[in-house]
């Protein structure tokens, strides 16, 4: 073969690797009316993909994840091997992680209660038996999957995400009920807790920008779609706000409260009651950041766990998060300053030494990640905090490659159990 065909042939093969990673301008999708992801930025993002090789390494990282939900799934709550309390197939159920069977499930006893305690060793049929695992793929995936086909625009990768979203909220056979009320359950002791609300609060806001990316242009997410989506939404949201769980949890004073706020803020804004999500995001600057975070920028209720270094990181999770919906309705949490000067700037702060290999964290952690704070310390610099954009050069890239510059808001990037 010459010099010459073998140029030909590959720039032949360059130019179909950068057509499978960046389709035409002319299919461009447009701006997604995203709740936490800031829309007209993937918008932007997207139309440099051609020009900065920075986002298409980190495009290959993100179309790598979606490559392999592609043959996994669709999940849905009806096929756990036991139904939640009273019977219905249809609820999420989850299950307390450190409680433990006494005696061989039977026909009569299903559970093989009663229940005791093991604190720190989990249970394995927490993972097995119930629905929390099933529910993360499908928040993990959804997310992954809308997201490469925004920057591709690979049919393969909408018609999954679709495939998944209707199977686990739409489908009647297959559908969950739009509520929490047997999560992280003990048997024969509580049929469901309020604390078991961040099973979806963690990261259900992922699905809503998740819906949102399909409802851009995406082949295969129809009208009815869209439509099955927003009452599934307001359903949970109502739930959210007016169930007994929905208000204990909201009255939590450590992550579990911000996480709240986070989910009914969020879920306020993709249903259209910007009103709620709007005063959501302004009683947490008195709410949660004035008794949650210290003038020094610690998180005292955090700082208590044995694992302290991942809850402080996790609680700015759902902070930032929270002051990116704060940007859709108008409201900047990022300039908040507390009477004695708390602010999310100092929280990220109070994590650069440590997040950057600079010092060790001085307080308990039994498994440190340093890229657990990669995320939320970008999240800062994007908002203009000087001491975190100098310190992105020094951050840990967490597992699966940064991301960041693709899905601009933060996740839990480190894993717990329970």
């Amino acid at each position: 073969m010459s010099g010459r065909s073998r140029a030909a042939l590959l720039l032949a093969a360059v130019t179909t690797f950068s057509a499978v990673l960046v389709p035409s301008a002319h299919a461009a999708p447009k701006a997604p009316l995203t709740v936490v992801l800031d829309g007209a930025r993937l918008q932007r993002t997207r139309a440099r993909l051609d020009h900065d090789p920075r986002l298409r390494r980190a495009l290959q990282d993100l179309t790598a994840r979606a490559d392999g939900w592609l043959d996994q799934g669709p999940w849905t709550v009806v096929d756990k091997p036991r139904p939640a309390p009273g019977g219905d197939v249809h609820e999420y159920l989850s299950q307390a992680p450190y409680w433990w069977p006494t005696t061989a499930p039977t026909a009569g006893n299903p559970w093989g209660c009663p229940y005791v305690q093991r604190d720190g060793q989990r249970n394995p049929e927490v993972d097995s038996g119930t629905d929390r695992q099933d529910a993360e793929k499908v928040f993990d995936s959804a997310y992954d999957l809308s997201l490469a086909w925004y920057y591709t625009g690979r049919r393969s990768y909408a018609e999954k995400a679709g495939q998944i979203l209707r199977t686990w909220f739409l489908d009647p056979a297959t559908r969950m009920n739009p509520d929490l009320e047997h999560a992280q359950f003990i048997p024969c002791k509580y049929d469901g807790r309020a604390i078991g609300i961040i099973d979806f609060s963690q990261s259900y806001t992922s699905v809503l920008d998740a819906q949102a990316i399909l409802a851009s242009g995406a082949p295969g997410w129809s009208a009815k779609d869209r439509s099955a989506t927003a009452e599934w939404n307001a359903d949970f949201l109502g739930w959210l706000k007016n169930s007994g769980f929905g208000k204990e949890e909201g009255a939590a004073a450590n992550n579990h409260g911000t996480f709240y706020d986070m989910q009914l803020a969020a879920l306020a804004c993709a249903t259209g009651d910007t009103a709620l999500a709007r005063r959501t995001v302004l009683d947490a600057r008195t709410r949660r950041i004035d008794p949650q975070i210290a003038a020094d920028g610690s998180q005292p209720q955090e700082l208590a766990r044995t694992r302290s270094w991942h809850y402080s990181a996790f609680d700015l999770v759902a902070y930032t998060r929270l002051a990116a919906i704060g940007r859709h309705v108008g409201v900047d949490l990022w300039s908040y300053r507390g009477p004695d000067g708390q602010s999310l700037f100092g929280a990220v702060d109070y994590l650069l030494p440590a997040a950057t290999g600079a010092a060790a964290w001085p307080h308990p952690e039994l498994e440190f990640h340093r890229y657990a704070a990669s995320d939320v310390v970008h999240a800062a610099a994007d908002a203009g905090d000087a001491a975190a954009e100098a310190a992105v050069p020094g951050l840990q890239t967490p597992d699966g490659g940064d991301l960041w510059e693709l899905r601009p808001a933060a996740e839990q990037l480190d894993s717990i159990a329970g």
